[in-house]
């Protein structure tokens, strides 16, 4: 497969010389725990369908990837070939992203929920030549569906069948001893290790390529923002298909040499079981997984004083959940903002998190920078509202053969399309998308202050506002909502509540749909695209 790592260059020499790029692989990390510390547990798998977790040293890991990444190779792939794997949270996948670097190979993990429409597209976009399925997860026969693609698949050299009974099983294929030794070259850290397409909030999903560098750029300064070390055994229950399991939750503990505790289908309570079970420290994933373990407590299920530190990403972070969090499990819940282009790039310091995380983002991790502009592209001074763009280390190396969506100016500034503001001490707060924006007649509307007031009636469990066309004012405003098991929330209510907050009659939605759930990205997102699509209908504009 030829890459067309475009963003890489312009910054190889400065991002060195300032000992951002630090030309490391992940085999460097797991070199080091072999030597340090071989019999100290690097993962355990806990599986739905198995009584006992998966437990494995770093030595017992090493062997495994060892054997996998000459199974690969013996199956045909080298160097810059993709390798794609479609694998829920489990050993398996941790061990075949790390036999993708050991072989040169690219790692194209995607989620569990994607089938022949969105497959189809990514396979043949990436030339994958090796797709890895589970036969069945959670009810779903992926072998059926993955054999039934093949003809349409001409990259595609191996189907490889977790978990499958025929020739060409996981056993068979990756974890046998016949294969031949490695003859070829390692990933270098400059070369694509990741191609990971975007999860969708925009409805047009493109491959993101990173390398090494780039993504361990991120992972060493939030190790130093989140004060993690060795000593943390850290859960991993957010998809790690999706950058942040992959990155935070996968590579992050075997460079700390520390534990991973892996969760392949997200249930609180039994997150809360495995939690005290293993001495979980540390966890990040979006904010529906913390109200779901406030929910288990609440309910009656034990935690942990070990678990204080969670990091929540993908969306602004209620203040009502900040305070339940504390309150409730007795966590420090940190807000972030990234995206798959560039990882974390903001995050609120643990030390910080009471007082700031439920009224921003964060600030800027060491090696990279953020700006705010107005329409013009002029620089806006703090506290004023405008589009984001970022720079710096953990900047992606390029959307896979579309190097003209990049994004990127002259002078290295990426194009986040979000809307945000910097307060004066540069803590930065998402407002919104670009295209998330209302403006009913003329007055724009602060859709992320009204989300945040109605997440807090007692009755509403999500929320999300959006506009709809209108020919006399422009746009008026809906709130989607979901409310909790035995609530009820009507339009009236939703009046009087936003009365009883004194908030000017202007921001009120005019419109209130109850949804059984909202759309989401499999990696916790709300959707607002689908449902500015459903909210079309209701306006009068055709």
């Amino acid at each position: 497969m030829e890459f067309d790592p475009v963003l890489l260059a312009p910054r190889l020499a400065p991002m060195k010389a300032a000992g951002l790029w630090r030309d490391e692989t992940i085999e460097n990390f797991l070199r080091q725990a072999l030597q340090a510390c071989p019999d100290k547990t690097a993962v355990v798998a806990y599986g739905s369908d198995q009584a006992e977790p998966v437990r494995l040293s770093y030595r017992q890991l090493d062997e495994r990837v060892g054997r996998i990444a000459r199974g690969l190779a013996a199956a045909g792939v080298g160097r810059q070939d993709v390798v794609t794997f479609q694998l829920p949270n489990s050993w398996e996948f941790l061990a075949l992203s790390l036999a993708c670097v050991r072989i040169g190979a690219v790692a194209n993990p995607v989620m569990p929920i994607f089938r022949q429409h969105e497959l189809n597209f990514m396979l043949n976009f990436g030339e994958s030549k090796v797709l890895v399925v589970p036969r069945v997860f959670r009810g779903f026969d992926y072998e059926a569906m993955a054999r039934g693609m093949l003809p349409g698949l001409p990259h595609l050299r191996q189907l490889v069948v977790l978990g499958g009974a025929g020739e060409d099983s996981f056993e068979r294929v990756l974890l046998g001893d016949a294969t031949p030794p490695l003859a070829g070259t390692a990933l270098g850290p400059d070369d694509v290790a990741l191609l990971m397409y975007t999860s969708g909030t925009t409805g047009e999903p493109k491959g993101v390529m990173h390398t090494s560098n780039t993504l361990f750029s991120n992972l060493h300064a939030y190790i130093e923002t989140m004060a993690l070390g060795s000593a943390d055994v850290i859960l991993g229950a957010s998809p790690m298909a999706h950058l942040t399991g992959y990155a935070y939750l996968a590579m992050l503990p075997v460079i700390l040499n520390a534990t991973t505790v892996l969760q392949d289908v997200w249930e609180a309570r039994r997150a809360l079981q495995i939690v005290r079970a293993e001495g979980v420290t540390f966890s990040m994933a979006s904010t529906p997984f913390v109200a779901d373990l406030c929910a288990a407590v609440e309910a009656g299920e034990a935690t942990t004083p070990a678990f204080n530190k969670f990091c929540c990403a993908g969306a602004p972070i209620p203040p009502v959940l900040v305070e339940r969090a504390h309150k409730v499990l007795g966590m420090r819940l940190c807000s972030a903002w990234g995206m798959t282009e560039n990882g974390a790039v903001t995050v609120t310091e643990p030390a910080h998190a009471l007082e700031m995380s439920g009224i921003s983002d964060g600030r800027p991790l060491r090696g990279m920078e953020v700006k705010i502009i107005d329409a013009a592209g002029q620089p806006l001074p703090a506290g004023a509202s405008g589009e984001l763009l970022v720079r710096g280390a953990s900047l992606f190396a390029g959307y896979l053969k579309r190097p003209q969506l990049n994004g990127v100016n002259a002078e290295g500034w990426f194009d986040t399309g979000d809307v945000a503001t910097v307060d004066a001490a540069g803590y930065v707060r998402i407002t919104g998308r670009s295209k998330d924006v209302v403006i009913r007649g003329g007055e724009n509307i602060p859709v992320v202050e009204i989300e945040n007031l109605l997440y807090q009636h007692p009755a509403v469990s999500v929320v999300a506002i959006v506009g709809y066309p209108d020919r006399r004012l422009g746009e008026r405003v809906c709130a989607f909502v979901t409310v909790k098991e035995g609530a009820s929330f009507t339009f009236e209510d939703m009046v009087a509540y936003l009365e009883s907050r004194q908030v000017a009659r202007q921001y009120f939605p005019e419109r209130l749909e109850i949804a059984e759930e909202l759309p989401r990205t499999p990696s916790g997102k709300l959707q607002k695209f689908k449902l500015r699509t459903a909210a079309k209908a209701f306006g009068d504009v055709d």
